[in-house]
């Protein structure tokens, strides 16, 4: 079976998508991608400062880090209930906050190292436990936040 150039297609009454008018890509994109990397950054240093301020102790339960990723899921929780039902915020708010400052202070990546360096420590019960609270914890953040947000407007509200 033959498939008709997409030229042809057009020509023959076919559909062929037609690309956007207005701003390129680049320049309706570029103002998220800084805010992101501006979020990010800020994200990252407030999680390298919490390491600082509470480091964790090789070999033991990785409080830092489970606590970090706890938080910014409660943190997640609130803000999705703030500018989904509450406040009309600016396009590049979502991206900055949510994706950028959030995404940057919670780490599931060094959740993922922290397990392994915990197996091979000699500590697999641990590393377990880390493993199964990290996600059980988080979701239960994201839920509980958003369901005490959801709550405190209405209770605010009636």
């Amino acid at each position: 079976m033959r498939v008709p150039h997409p030229k042809s297609a057009d020509r023959a009454g076919g559909t062929v998508p037609r690309p956007a008018r207005g701003p390129s890509l680049h320049r309706r994109q570029g103002p998220v991608v800084a805010v992101v990397a501006l979020g990010g950054g800020v994200g990252a240093t407030a999680r390298y400062a919490a390491s600082l301020l509470w480091p964790a102790r090789t070999g033991g339960f990785p409080w830092t880090t489970f606590a970090v990723n706890i938080v910014g899921c409660a943190v997640i929780g609130v803000f999705m209930v703030v500018i989904t039902d509450v406040w009309a915020a600016h396009r590049l708010v979502r991206p900055f906050f949510g994706t950028g400052v959030l995404g940057g202070f919670t780490t599931f990546s060094t959740y993922a190292v922290e397990i392994q360096k915990l197996v091979d420590a000699g500590e697999p019960r641990i590393a377990f436990a880390y493993l199964a609270a990290t996600p059980a914890g988080a979701l239960t953040a994201v839920w509980l936040a958003m369901t005490a947000a959801r709550r405190l407007l209405a209770w605010r509200q009636g």
